[in-house]
């Protein structure tokens, strides 16, 4: 069944050079208008007037550009990143912004795996050295891959193609990802490890990892003290998790044998102490740079689209779930998103099983949407890939998750309340809940597990459990003190006198690692948890 399209021909501008695919994609139903997105002196005026505007990389459509944009319904990046497009300035002007999520995994997979087979063979070293004339057979002396052993940090969709890639040659794939359970790893012949024993037993690492605050530094100076000098270290995910400084030292002291990079922590890189090893291959960030990758993407955001402009569901919609929703339910969708993230960093894995709670007045509506942003929400710092309302459901079936939810009219403690409560693979329970109060819906925490709070949610909060004892409140504070970090709002809560407390605080900025790690070794905490939703 064909789209259906205005009677009236849309305006499509594309602003820079995309695949003939991505037109042919769009069919005859649009009016096809082209200017160059880098020019800003072209872009504002050739935006007055349109309903979609397709991009790459190189447009930045940020508030102004939406603001001159007075028609526009559309934002459709032909790629995967959105870093120059503001998604939020998007959302209040009421555009969808969609992308192509898939369109360079398997592209990104390649690279990755001809990376490894490059850093263990010499290759381009030894390209360079003939056609400078020299014949080195014995310089460039490589290491077979079959029968060693492949560590993938990060088992998502391409950890997941690379694995399965370099089992063709005869690896041994081993992996840590603490959001993929190890039934649904055993299934692709990969064993779970944690990342100290992965360090230790792999003979090639390879990086497909989200980046964030938690994998920001990963592959740091700790990580390469662990590895065997013969490890080769490859990242073709995102610049910043392998610590280039850390990095380099490991090759100069021959802690590490060498490495694969696409990606820098600041680019474009084009001088790095890392160039001076010939171990060393790096490559432009390339990980989508093939003609079918480019094509794939070009052709799917030409659908959404087709869809968006018909008013039908778009599946990469990255800021819009398909569908009515009922006034009395918006507010409450930010509200479980934030509460997804809470839970996954309480977490620190993927649950076995996922229970999103709302019970109240709201459900006199359809809430089911709220399961969907609850679970955007949970897998949002998890993935590498933009998490939407509708791509969300497939990333808790691919990591085995069951999802249930659980609606009531009766709330006696507040008009509604929303919880996402999650079974880990140990057993344990997690569980985060949140109201909206007064005539502003403002966002707060009402309980922690079992423990009741009152906390105004924040970007920057901070959760840590430990036996109830005098001083601690005391401790804590003085600590973020001597680290210049404010603290907005604090609530402890305690099921006995001497038994377990919790401590759930919001400040002004991030508590580093090694802060809330300090926090929780002087007060003997049990677990402490930091969250930036800023992030």
């Amino acid at each position: 069944m064909s789209t259906r399209i205005p009677a009236h021909k849309p305006v499509v501008l594309i602003a820079e050079e995309l695949s003939p695919a991505t037109v042919d994609a769009l069919g005859p139903d649009f009016e096809i208008r082209h200017c160059d997105g880098a020019d800003r002196a072209q872009l504002l005026p050739a935006l007055a007037d349109v309903d979609a505007v397709l991009v790459r990389s190189a447009t930045r459509l940020d508030a102004e550009a939406i603001a001159a944009a007075k028609r526009l319904r559309v934002i459709a990046r032909a790629g995967v990143g959105l870093d120059n497009v503001d998604v939020s300035a998007a959302t209040k002007a009421g555009v969808m912004v969609v992308n192509a999520p898939t369109s360079n995994i398997v592209t990104a997979a390649e690279l990755a795996c001809g990376l490894l087979v490059a850093t263990a063979r010499n290759i381009p070293q030894a390209n360079a050295a003939l056609k400078n004339g020299e014949w080195k057979r014995s310089k460039y002396t490589g290491v077979e891959l079959s029968e060693k052993t492949l560590g993938v940090v990060g088992l998502g969709r391409i950890g997941v193609l690379v694995a399965q890639r370099m089992s063709a040659f005869g690896m041994k794939v081993v992996a840590y990802d603490p959001y993929v359970q190890p039934a649904r790893a055993a299934q692709m012949g990969v064993k779970l490890l944690s990342l100290d024993e992965l360090l230790k037993v792999s003979d090639f690492i390879t990086v497909h990892l989200p980046k964030t605050p938690e994998t920001l530094g990963l592959i740091g100076d700790e990580a390469l003290r662990k590895v065997k000098p013969s490890v080769r270290i490859v990242n073709a995910a995102r610049g910043g998790i392998v610590d280039e400084v850390a990095l380099a030292a490991a090759l100069k002291e021959g802690r590490v044998a060498g490495a694969g990079l696409d990606v820098y922590a600041s680019e474009p890189c084009t001088d790095s102490p890392l160039f001076e090893f010939d171990s060393v291959v790096a490559t432009p960030h390339l990980g989508a740079s093939t003609g079918e990758a480019q094509e794939k993407a070009g052709i799917a955001v030409a659908k959404s689209v087709r869809l968006a402009l018909a008013g039908e569901l778009v599946p990469d919609a990255v800021n819009v779930q398909g569908g009515v929703i009922a006034e009395d339910v918006k507010p409450a969708l930010p509200l479980a998103e934030k509460l997804g993230r809470i839970f996954t960093a309480l977490a620190g894995e993927v649950a076995v099983r996922l229970d999103v709670e709302v019970y109240g007045e709201i459900t006199q509506h359809d809430v089911k949407v709220l399961e969907l942003s609850a679970l955007k929400g949970v897998f949002e710092d998890v993935v590498d890939e933009t998490v939407s309302y509708v791509n969300a459901p497939l990333f808790a079936q691919e990591r085995g998750v069951e999802v249930r939810l659980t609606t009531g009219s009766e709330s006696p403690d507040h008009r509604n309340v929303v919880t996402v409560r999650g079974t880990l693979a140990g057993g344990g329970e997690v569980s985060i809940s949140g109201t909206l109060a007064g005539p502003k819906n403002l966002q707060k925490i009402v309980a922690v597990g079992e423990h009741d709070v009152d906390l105004t949610l924040a970007d920057h909060m901070a959760f840590l459990r430990y036996v109830d004892r005098p001083g601690v409140v005391g401790t804590l504070g003085r600590i973020l003190g001597e680290a210049g970090i404010n603290i907005a709002g604090m609530q402890v809560s305690r099921a006995t006198e001497g038994g377990e407390a919790l401590v759930a605080l919001t400040v002004d900025e991030s508590v580093p690692a090694s802060v809330l790690a300090e926090i929780a070794q002087e007060i003997g905490a049990a677990s402490g948890r930091a969250v930036d939703l800023t992030a």
